[in-house]
């Protein structure tokens, strides 16, 4: 499992570890990402995602996960993200349309 997150696609960033001595060690700085279930409310459906504590704050300013990932690019959803994207817009267009 890739330490990813599935809807902002922020991942593991490089720096160093410095000593008393100035010494410097390579180290990664690790995002925080946990497992939560995200509630869509156009599908009614829930959904397991694993995403950095960042972005859920960002889904509960935003107003939730349908207008998050409507309006987020693509290049940074996963496959999981994508699919759910595609469906939102299939049913946010078929109830306009009605």
């Amino acid at each position: 499992m890739s330490r990813r997150c599935e809807l902002t696609g922020i991942g593991p960033m490089v720096g160093h570890n410095v000593s008393h001595s100035n010494i410097k060690t390579k180290r990664r700085f690790l995002p925080s990402l946990k497992t939560v279930k995200v509630t869509s409310d156009a599908l009614g459906q829930s959904f397991s995602l694993r995403i950095s504590n960042a972005a859920l704050r960002t889904l509960d300013y935003k107003g939730g996960l349908d207008a998050f990932i409507v309006k987020a690019r693509d290049e940074k959803l996963s496959a999981d993200a994508l699919r759910i994207k595609r469906q939102v817009k299939a049913k946010l267009a078929e109830q306009a349309a009605a």
